[in-house]
């Protein structure tokens, strides 16, 4: 394996809109159909591993090959994750998508982990992230031992920047900003909050409404199980997805974000929601894509609140931070340094891994085979001693080329 089979296509805030991420991810109804499209992706692109990690404000692909990446490879490869991919975007793919290779892979790797990369510098939501997308990719066998070696020293890495600088000092965080907003909006203590979705985002939500009192919520998502657990945390009430339609209970701020690759809270549903209520509401709107439809904000009386309008307060925190990312991108060089090395580690440990049994072998054939009679003529002292003479080598046979050939790699 070569550090120049790393590679990453990322499309992140950095570069395009955050309503066109949604353009480059992956567009599956639930989790058997994403593992599908990704195995379909890997053999289609000759690819060895592969990574997906979906964010708010990213998408990244990391992954494994020895094929060359042009910008053909690209436009292929994002048509082949999204069929209906805007021809503006195909003509100036590289307007959008970010491309590494190589070291600069693991930096940027390393970067995403330690959320230097992030909308919100300093969130630790990303590490969760990625986390729990390498370990989905890891289940569906997708990811090898080589992704494996990135990921983990990633977290390591990360982990180092928190323990090592104040980049995490007054954490803050899209669903922070997001609920500092709806603040801004004076939405009493008393109204009432639908919660559609319960993952981790909607999970941090509810954190944020038990902070600030605020009790009235209903909680809708497709795991009942998951939605009864937050409810509980904010004496609510929890209720599958598919009676979001029937609710009549009105509300006045919803949070949505579910892992829907299209629009759920379409005007139809909305204007059953809302009845005959003309009173302005609050959306919170956390997903990528977005959950809620475009007519919904143009046709009725919200104050919509999305990532993308988030921008100038995440500015605001980059600010704050800004002399703690210089010290935290110092503290991972020596990280991003160190990598090669363990890759050319894990790849001699591989090639070796054989030798100890191999060696073991050779001294069970010339005690059984070779020199069976000679074995066989000893006492039973010359035929121990033999023995452990014979162990010793094996011992040493093994020890003395590992031993070599790590110190050949270490330098």
């Amino acid at each position: 394996m070569l550090l120049s089979n790393y590679k990453i296509l990322t499309v992140t805030h950095k570069k395009t809109n955050l309503k066109e991420i949604a353009d480059f991810v992956i567009k599956a109804n639930d989790d058997d159909a994403l593992r599908l499209k990704l195995d379909s992706i890997k053999a289609q692109f000759h690819i060895d591993e592969l990574l997906y990690l979906p964010t708010c404000n990213r998408v990244m692909y990391l992954f494994t090959t020895a094929q060359e990446v042009d910008e053909r490879f690209i436009s292929h490869f994002f048509q082949s994750v999204n069929p209906s991919l805007p021809i503006e975007a195909m003509n100036e793919i590289e307007n959008y998508v970010q491309y590494y290779e190589g070291a600069n892979a693991i930096e940027h790797l390393q970067h995403v982990a330690a959320s230097l990369d992030s909308l919100v510098i300093g969130e630790r939501q990303i590490l969760r992230q990625l986390r729990e997308s390498y370990e989905q990719c890891q289940k569906w066998g997708t990811t090898g031992d080589n992704i494996r070696l990135a990921f983990q020293q990633s977290l390591v890495a990360a982990k180092a920047v928190y323990s090592h600088t104040r980049i995490g000092d007054k954490p803050i965080s899209i669903v922070s900003l997001a609920i500092q907003k709806m603040l801004n909006a004076q939405v009493p203590k008393d109204a009432r909050i639908l919660l559609v979705g319960a993952g981790q985002t909607n999970q941090l939500v509810s954190k944020f409404l038990i902070k600030h009192e605020y009790t009235n919520v209903t909680v809708f998502n497709r795991s009942l199980n998951k939605a009864e657990k937050i409810a509980k945390s904010l004496n609510g009430q929890a209720r599958p997805l598919e009676q979001l339609s029937e609710y009549k209970g009105g509300f006045d701020c919803m949070v949505v974000c579910t892992g829907a690759t299209e629009p759920i809270i379409t005007t139809a549903l909305y204007k059953k929601l809302i009845q005959e209520d003309d009173n302005q509401k609050v959306i919170i709107d956390l997903a990528i894509p977005h959950n809620v439809a475009h007519d919904v904000i143009a046709q009725f009386n919200v104050e919509y609140i999305e990532i993308e309008g988030l921008r100038n307060l995440a500015k605001a925190n980059l600010a704050f931070r800004e002399q703690e990312v210089e010290r935290a991108k110092k503290l991972l060089v020596d990280f991003i340094n160190e990598f090669p090395s363990l890759l050319k580690q894990r790849q001699l440990e591989l090639a070796m891994r054989s030798v100890p049994s191999e060696i073991k072998a050779i001294k069970a054939k010339a005690m059984n085979e070779v020199f069976s009679k000679e074995m066989s003529s000893l006492d039973d002292n010359s035929r121990e001693l033999v023995e452990k003479m014979l162990t010793y080598m094996e011992k040493k046979c093994i020890s003395i080329p590992m031993k070599a050939a790590r110190e050949a790699v270490l330098g």
